[in-house]
């Protein structure tokens, strides 16, 4: 018996009919990075961190070159007038002060790369020590006051955009936004003093100094939150005002739905945007208002080292808190410059 020849075809294709690699793997690597690399969220991310960048670097030479401006000896006013210039020499040069000025600005910077900030003129210690040291409390108390006058200035805001709108209790509307324009004219130094006066000297319910104790957070704390507190609440109460003559929202009402589902769902959403970037003014003012708060409590904190630094005239100190100060600021600001990318793209990465 004769068996039927039978063709066998391999799984091999040549020449034209071989598919292209694109054809093959759809979606692989190189289509995804070409994606990524045309993609509008992440050259706003580019742009807003090279910017952060460049004001970094610029606030490096400018906090290097401007306490080098200030008159007198450092070396001179940490050792005291009776030294010998012997020893006064021997400190600037293991110090590296005796080195022109360009010079010092290198090794400044090249230590940057190491985490070395340079040592203290006045303790003769490390200044990334003395600034891990004290940089937890600075935080602390900033954080605590963020959240304070964020959960505080809402309700707020809302309460009295809604009262105000609906033409109720005019008198108490009234007595409201001007309380809170007070509040935020006063300063905080001022505000921590008459604290002090009253709840320490008078009730003596609180300690007017330290850290540490419970009862030692809750002056400095208020003190720093009530401002911005103030100042949060208006931007939500005239935002709350804006969208509240929003024509969907006539709509919604003119639908007669529940008061929760017109406020919570279709009003606050819309004042997000316009908050959180208030919320980023609120934060950076937090951060920069600790210096004179934590110096009227006596707080451990790298605001009140800055203002000792500057009495004793400690170069390497300054610098290193003033770069702290300035990191930490620039990290806040591109937080809520990403979070507003995420919440309202179309408009922030447009303009960014």
């Amino acid at each position: 018996m004769t068996l039927p020849s039978t063709t066998v075809t391999t799984g091999t294709t040549t020449g034209a009919d071989a598919p292209t690699p694109s054809t093959a793997a759809p979606g692989g690597r190189g289509e995804r990075l070409r994606v990524l690399a045309g993609s509008p969220r992440l050259a706003f991310v580019l742009r807003r961190l090279l910017r952060a960048v460049v004001s970094l670097a610029i606030v490096l030479m400018a906090s290097f070159f401007l306490v080098h401006l200030v008159p007198g000896d450092p070396v001179r006013a940490a050792l005291g007038p009776t030294v010998s210039p012997e020893a006064v020499e021997a400190l600037r040069r293991s110090l590296g002060l005796d080195l022109p000025l360009w010079q010092q600005f290198t090794n400044y910077v090249g230590g940057l790369f190491t985490g070395d900030l340079g040592v203290s003129v006045t303790s003769q210690r490390p200044v990334a020590t003395t600034i891990a040291e004290r940089l937890p409390t600075t935080l602390l108390l900033s954080v605590i006051s963020f959240l304070i006058a964020a959960l505080g200035a809402f309700p707020i805001g809302v309460a009295t955009a809604v009262s105000a709108r609906s033409g109720r209790r005019r008198a108490a509307d009234l007595g409201v936004s001007g309380l809170l324009g007070i509040l935020i004219a006063i300063p905080n130094f001022l505000l921590a003093v008459l604290l002090i006066s009253l709840f320490s000297v008078g009730l003596q319910w609180f300690p007017p100094a330290g850290w540490g104790q419970p009862s030692q957070v809750v002056l400095p704390v208020v003190a720093l939150a009530i401002g911005p507190l103030a100042y949060l609440a208006r931007i939500v109460h005239v935002e709350m005002l804006r969208v509240l003559d929003e024509p969907y929202i006539t709509t919604a009402r003119s639908k007669r739905l529940p008061a929760q589902i017109l406020y919570l769902r279709h009003a606050l959403p819309n004042i997000v945007a316009a908050s959180l970037t208030a919320g980023g003014v609120v934060l950076v003012g937090l951060v920069a208002g600790t210096v004179l708060i934590e110096t009227v409590f006596v707080i451990p904190g790298i605001g009140s080292t800055i203002v000792s630094s500057i009495t004793t005239k400690d170069y390497p100190l300054i610098q290193g808190v003033v770069l702290v100060y300035a990191v930490l600021v620039l990290a806040a600001n591109l937080v809520i410059d990403l979070a507003l990318a995420v919440l309202d793209p179309r408009s922030t990465i447009a303009e960014a």
